[in-house]
Order: C-alpha cells, then structure tokens, then sequence
C-alpha cells in the first residue's frame, strides 16, 4: 500500500553562515551530511534540507523496513510502500525512528496515496483557484480533527473559501497565504495540529504516487 508521510520542516533546526567568497553555507548538525552551499541563505537552506530529507527516507527504508521510498526534493514528503505483513502504525513508527536517530520530537502525518489522489481530484475550488500556491490542502493525523473546521464554514471569508472534504480542508488564499486570514483561524481552529501543503505540491505527490 503507497502512502504519503508528510513531516514537520521546522522541527529541523538549521545553522547559517556566510563564507568570505559570499556563498552561504546551511548545516543541520542532528543529521550527519546535511551540509550545503549556497548563493544565497534560502539556497543553502533547501540544499541542507533536502539532503537531511533524503537521510531520513533512507532510514524509513532501512530502518523499519517500507520500500519505494521517494522524496519530494525539500518539501518535507515522502512517499513509501508499507509492504504487507508490516505491524504498527506508520506514523509512529516514523516518530519514534526520528526520536530515536536524531534526537528530534516532531510530528508526522501519514495518508494513504488512494487519499491523496482523491485529494488532488476533488477539489472543489477548481473553478475559482487560479493560483495553485494559493490553495492549501490541510489534514491532520486523526482525520476526525477536521471537523473542528465546521464552524468556519459559517463564517464569510470573501474572497477567501473553504471546504471539507473526507481527508483533507481546502483553503483557498487568494490573497497570498501570508496574509491569510482563513488560514490564520484555520491554525487557531486545530491548535496547530494540523499541516497543509499548497495544490501544486499536492500535485507532485500524485505524479510519485503513480510512478510518474
């Protein structure tokens, strides 16, 4: 079975320093290797990131066992095969390995891929989202947390909108997800227990999901 495990960025602390030739260097110093060079801060920070990235699925793979492990160059996902007579929640397990090699406390939510491509393909706001960066698609571990949304859908949020779906929240930002104010009660609705990721991401995941 494909899933998608979806991890938490900012639970990796990343160190920056700049060399006299100007380039940036970005070290995460809990993931041995995770060192990078770049022109420029944002550079060498996605450098570092997507090699810490890259340990950690290698870990998922070697480590507990899952196959096809691919990453989402820096954007923080994985995608794996939990191959049949695997025991135990995905989730955890992938917690507990993080803890366990790093040192790093963070949370992971796992979908299954069939979830995902339903994600991608019902989305309401096709019509109206012209701008895939601008529409995110939050979920949370426990599916049944979203519905701590509902009372949102009471509120008007022009020419912002929102809708439920069976897995994911979508949240169309159409003023930029920065200044977002859908966005900012959406946090506050779930006390930060949840996670999003913008359409086009979204996107991408479904292209490695079927071996695209």
């Amino acid at each position: 079975m494909k899933k998608s495990g979806i991890e938490k960025p900012s639970a990796f602390g990343i160190e920056l320093d700049r060399e006299k030739d100007g380039r940036w260097i970005a070290e995460i110093s809990k993931v041995p290797g995770a060192m990078a060079y770049g022109a420029t801060k944002q550079e060498a920070t996605r450098k570092a990131f997507a090699i810490a990235l890259r340990t950690l699925a290698d870990g998922i793979e070697q480590g507990l066992g899952y196959g096809d492990v691919r990453t989402l160059l820096n954007s923080g996902n994985v995608v794996f095969t939990v191959r049949a007579g695997s025991s135990g929640d995905a989730a955890t397990r992938i917690e507990k390995a993080i803890a366990t090699r790093l040192c790093i406390e963070t949370r992971v939510t796992v979908l299954k891929g069939k979830d995902v491509v339903a994600a991608v393909r019902d989305n309401p706001f096709a019509s109206i989202a012209d701008d895939p960066s601008r529409l995110l698609l939050m979920t949370s571990p426990d599916p049944k947390t979203l519905a701590q949304l509902k009372p949102l859908l009471k509120e008007r949020w022009t020419p912002e909108a929102l809708a439920l779906g069976a897995r994911v929240a979508y949240l169309w930002c159409a003023g930029g997800v920065v200044d977002s104010r859908l966005w900012a009660a959406a946090n506050r609705q779930l006390a930060d227990t949840g996670t999003a990721r913008n359409l086009s991401t979204m996107t991408k995941l479904v292209a490695l999901l079927e071996g695209a």
